[in-house]
């Protein structure tokens, strides 16, 4: 399941248009996602436990100077803009580095439309593709991350002028970025990270960018007649979304999936993936809406799951970076060259295995600490070998081998998962979730068992293996 399933109507346009994409085609799904999310933010919301909240998507791809970002939300503009008529070229604004301004902006929307035909609109899609530049700016007002926490929860904002108070009801307002690596690690603070601001941003790194064959070739036309039907149906009128039942079961895996991790990652990591429960309903809402459905089914819910998950194995990708100090490194000596040679060779290496490699004599070798010299004449021709094999030597034990090496396949499973092209084909990528029925409810009583403690609850989480 670490391969986002590209879901409905919009997962089919994004997948048609990849092979001519100079660009991560994850870049194109999430950004097309989010402007989706904010056409139909000022009427669709979704709800659960009987509270109703916004669907609002927000994103960030995550990604090196000339590595598809902006091929990317091109890509997005060319599957939805003529599905969303109008929208995208007169809701889509930038440079908002200020929660005054953010505020005004809305603010004068509201006005300009509260008269209308359709009544008042406070929808925005806020697309900023120099995320630095704003971060850099916003470090002066305080009020700004505050007003970005109220506008993702889509509760009222406020703000006081010269004129007059200023108040948006309701707003819709998604925002997008791009930002490179380190510029996230060294501008969004974990202290405001902490606070709320920056784990309602979905982050996205992007993997490497395809080089076509023929720079001629253009995006394919995309028949948005199924995205238009939804967009009409989605803002002819109020519309809540929740769950159906057979999506429940899946949801307290999601719910536990985001507990458990948030309960074991380091702190400066658990930060940005405290919403993912959320998040995942918000996407799987939008999904919904794009087949004008009112009703989040299991299929929907585990495409957006996957999609979270991706993000959140991302976030803790990126945050690495900013935890674990680089540190110079420094050559190995003579006896870590030997014990890494003896080791290759499953403890015991024969001398041609290890002196031409290590560049010292066999008296060097033999004199270094913690090195066994053995001779072998088990031979029938020849010489007698020489052995060199580590004292206190625990290659003889494969189970506690087996054991540590499966101990670190999991703790570096997001060194080795590089991003890989989405497919539709759901059953495929449900072989993958095996792992979490281990917290789908028992058919059969278990006995009562005391609760294990935090090192235990740490190397037993199944979640942690997922990442």
């Amino acid at each position: 399941m670490s391969t986002p399933v590209f879901y409905g109507p919009i997962g089919r346009a994004v997948r048609k248009i990849a092979p001519f994409l100079e660009a991560d085609a994850l870049g194109a799904y999430v950004a097309v996602l989010s402007m989706w999310s904010a056409a139909i933010g000022g009427t669709v919301q979704v709800s659960s436990r009987g509270h109703a909240r916004p669907v609002l998507v927000w994103s960030a791809l995550v990604a090196g100077t000339g590595r598809g970002k902006g091929s990317a939300l091109r890509a997005a503009l060319h599957v939805l803009d003529k599905s969303l008529g109008r929208f995208l070229a007169t809701h889509t604004t930038s440079g908002i580095t200020s929660g005054a301004s953010l505020v005004h902006h809305l603010w004068e929307q509201q006005e300009a439309t509260a008269e209308t035909e359709h009544g008042r609109d406070v929808r925005a899609l806020v697309v900023e593709e120099e995320w630095t530049e704003v971060l850099k700016r916003v470090k002066r007002d305080p009020s700004f991350t505050t007003k970005l926490r109220t506008a993702w929860d889509g509760a009222t904002l406020r703000n006081t002028t010269k004129e007059g108070p200023q108040e948006v009801h309701d707003p819709a307002m998604v925002m997008h970025a791009h930002i490179t690596p380190s510029d996230w690690v060294k501008y969004v603070g974990e202290s405001e990270a902490a606070g709320g601001s920056y784990n309602r941003t979905l982050p996205f790194l992007l993997g490497s960018v395809p080089m076509l064959d023929d720079d001629r070739t253009s995006l394919p036309t995309v028949d948005g007649a199924e995205l238009s039907d939804a967009y009409a149906w989605a803002t002819a009128r109020p519309r809540v979304i929740s769950l159906s039942e057979d999506a429940r079961p899946l949801w307290r895996i999601v719910r536990r999936y985001a507990r458990i991790l948030g309960e074991t990652l380091p702190e400066g990591q658990a930060v940005f993936i405290e919403r993912t429960a959320e998040q995942t309903l918000r996407v799987a809402a939008c999904l919904a809406a794009s087949e004008c459905s009112e009703t989040i089914t299991d299929d929907m819910l585990f495409a957006a799951f996957t999609l979270v998950r991706r993000s959140v194995q991302d976030a803790v990708r990126i945050t690495r970076g900013a935890t674990t100090p680089k540190t110079k490194r420094q050559p190995l000596s003579l006896a870590d060259k030997v014990r890494a040679r003896i080791a290759m060779h499953g403890g015991r290496a024969m001398s041609s295995q290890v002196l031409p490699y290590v560049g010292a004599t066999a008296a060097e070798v033999k004199a270094l600490p913690g090195i066994v010299v053995t001779v072998d004449r088990s031979g029938k021709t020849g010489r007698p070998a020489t052995v060199f094999t580590l004292s206190g030597d625990t290659s003889r034990h494969p189970d506690q081998q087996l054991a540590n090496a499966d101990s670190d396949q999991n703790r570096d499973a997001f060194h080795h998962a590089d991003p890989q092209p989405a497919t539709p084909e759901r059953h495929v990528k449900r072989a993958t979730v095996v792992r979490l029925d281990a917290y789908r409810p028992a058919p059969t009583p278990a006995p009562v068992k005391r609760s294990p403690g935090p090192a235990q609850v740490l190397v037993d989480n199944p979640f942690r293996a997922l990442l």
